[in-house]
Parts: C-alpha cells; sequence; structure tokens
C-alpha cells in the first residue's frame, strides 16, 4: 500500500519520507547522533542501518543468534551496541559493518542495553546481573545479583549512577567506584519499565499490577497513580521534567508532575484519546528539546501528539495496515520520527 494512501487529511504533520522493510518485527530503533543514519533491530536477529535521508541500505549486521532484543547508538560516536538471546554484548563500527567487541553478558540472554550519555561506558543487563564496561570493551564491573530479572537499566541523568531495575527496588549504583548500592527505593512488587526525570530529579516505574510509581529521588517520598487497564510499559519524559506520559491501555496519560506541592499525586492526568479503544500503547517519545509527543499502539497506529494544544492535542497520524506499531524515536534534531512495525515495516517521516 502506497504512503499516500495512508494520509487523509491535509494538516497531518507526519510527513513520510521514505518506507522500507526489515526481515521481521521490529523490536528497537536507533537514530546516529549526527541524524544520519538509523538503525532497526529484528526481533529474529539481523540488523540493518538505513540511511536516513533515502532510506538505502547502509549495512546489514547478523545481530544475534536466537534474536536480537535491544540497541543502542554510541552519543558522540560511531559504535552501535546490540544485546541478544545468545547471551552477548556486541559493538559494531558503523563505519564499516564489522562487529569489534564482543562482550559476556553475565547470562544466557540479555534484554537491555544502554549508553552513558557521555558515549564512555556502557552497561547492559541479562537475568539477575547487570555488567558495566568502557567503550574499548573493557569490564569496569559486575553488580550484585539482584532479587529478580533485570527489567532496565537506566543511567542517572547528570551522574555516573546507574539504576537497576528488578523485583522489589531500583537500585542506584556508582559502578564506578563500588558494587555497594547508593540508594535502595524498594517496593514489594513487579517493576516493568522505568524512566528518569531529565532533571535526575524524580524515577518514574511502570508495573505489572498496572500502576506507575514515582520516586523523589533525594527525599526518598514517593507516591502511585493506578487505575491503568494493564500493565504499564511504556514511559516518556518531556525535556522540561514536568510533564510523564504513560500507556497501560489505549489512553496516552500525562501526568503534571509540578501540579502542586504533592507533584501528581491526586491531580487527574490529561488523556490523548486517538488509538483504538480495544487497543493498548506499546511505545511513547517525546521530543528531546520540545513537546511534541509520538505513540504507537497494537492497532497499528503511529499518533503525533502536541498535549499542551488542549483544543487540539492530536496533530498526526499514520496506521500500518498489516501489524501493529511496535517502536518509535526522534531523530537527534528532533525534526524526524522513524517508526518500525510488528511485521517488519520502517517509516520516516519528516515532522512539521
Amino acid at each position: 500500500m502506497p504512503l499516500s494512501s495512508l494520509f487523509g487529511r491535509s494538516e497531518n504533520r507526519l510527513r513520510p519520507s521514505w518506507q522500507a522493510t526489515v526481515s521481521d518485527h521490529a523490536i528497537s530503533l536507533a537514530w546516529s547522533p549526527d541524524g544520519t543514519r538509523v538503525a532497526v533491530a529484528a526481533v529474529s536477529g539481523p540488523i540493518t542501518l538505513f540511511d536516513a535521508a533515502s532510506g538505502q541500505v547502509v549495512h546489514s549486521l547478523p545481530g544475534h543468534g536466537f534474536g536480537t532484543t535491544a540497541i543502542a547508538w554510541q552519543p558522540h560516536g560511531n559504535l552501535l551496541a546490540s544485546v541478544g538471546q545468545d547471551g552477548r554484548v556486541r559493538l559494531w563500527d558503523t563505519g564499516t559493518g564489522q562487529a569489534v567487541y564482543e562482550l559476556d553478558a553475565g547470562a544466557a540472554w540479555a534484554e537491555k542495553v544502554v549508553w552513558h550519555p557521555g558515549g564512555q561506558y556502557l552497561a547492559a543487563a541479562a537475568g539477575k546481573k547487570a555488567r558495566v564496561w568502557t567503550a574499548t570493551g573493557d569490564l569496569v564491573r559486575e553488580l550484585p545479583p539482584q532479587a529478580g530479572t533485570v527489567m532496565d537499566v537506566k543511567w542517572r541523568p547528570g551522574t555516573q549512577q546507574l539504576t537497576v531495575l528488578a523485583y522489589g527496588a531500583a537500585t542506584t549504583y556508582d559502578p564506578l567506584a563500588s558494587s555497594e548500592p547508593v540508594r535502595v527505593l524498594a517496593w514489594k512488587g513487579s517493576p516493568l519499565a522505568m524512566a528518569w526525570s531529565p532533571d535526575g530529579q524524580v524515577l518514574a516505574h511502570g508495573n505489572q499490577d498496572a500502576t506507575v510509581h514515582f520516586w523523589y529521588f533525594e527525599s526518598l517520598r514517593d507516591l502511585q497513580m493506578w487505575g491503568y487497564r494493564t500493565k504499564v510499559r511504556e514511559l516518556a519524559w518531556d525535556y522540561s521534567s514536568r510533564y510523564l506520559a504513560t500507556g497501560g491501555g489505549p489512553v496516552v496519560c500525562i501526568w503534571d508532575c509540578q501540579a502542586g506541592p504533592k507533584g501528581p499525586e491526586g491531580s487527574k492526568p490529561q488523556m490523548l484519546v486517538g488509538h483504538d479503544e480495544e487497543t493498548s500503547i506499546t511505545a511513547l517519545a517525546y521530543q528531546a528539546r520540545g513537546f511534541l509527543l509520538a505513540s504507537a499502539g497494537l492497532d497499528g497506529k503511529v499518533l503525533l501528539w502536541q498535549p499542551l494544544n488542549r483544543k487540539g492535542a492530536l496533530i498526526g497520524e499514520f496506521r500500518f495496515p498489516e501489524a501493529e506499531a511496535s517502536v518509535v524515536a526522534w531523530s537527534p534534531d528532533d525534526r524526524s520520527l522513524a517508526a518500525g512495525s510488528g511485521a517488519g515495516a520502517v517509516v520516516v517521516f519528516r515532522v512539521g
């Protein structure tokens, strides 16, 4: 189906630049720091590097046996990190398309990989373990085993601290200094995904029990939001650290974390209705320096929102015709949006 047939509104601000395909379900997507390339991982393993302007294939990487689970592009560099169900971490030279380092993640499968914003350190999660390496593949530290499978790892903004999310707690370490925790945010439950506010002050995690938990890191004050239809894996902060967008059903909920002295506690979120009623959100992404928000859903829709424009928040729409929209990511300059589907379709839009 041509892209033009999927766009019926002249005011639609999702303008397609190109469409391509990967071998199957697009599970992870990453832009190069200069915005000239887009990497897309297929769940079966292969990773494809596209020219961001034309959609032409630059490199096809084998990825991981048994399947690739996540990719991350090195900030300020040309290394692409990937992890997979073979228990390996691979660093690829995106200029040559060759793997330059292969690292042991510490368990039979690895699911998460994340670069420190400075680009000099890399963390990955595998089973109950999290490990940190330098960009040249030297192991810095293996952190203590967690109580359950590590569901997420994130660097705390503005620091060299790494937060590890697993059953019962979000535990923050300074892996360059010690294996001892800096802070343990204990919670009796099964968290699934987390997001740090850009100012590094608030940690939010979505949970198996259809709630979202907020932690104010310095004061240790916490609060919880409930009423979601499904478990919550989708979280995205805006650049100002004021608004948190969450999934957990067909409606995008946006919490104003500066609504009052108690933050969002007791307030009502802004609710963005546009995805089909019987679906669920699969991904959320705010611009790095703007207020536009992209959402993806099991209904195949990629929607563009301007949440602060309450009279007409929905400003762009696209629908994959054959499968769910699985991933979305903004380009470094916030002018383009890339999206992938469960059928392996990849689309890059100009936004404006």
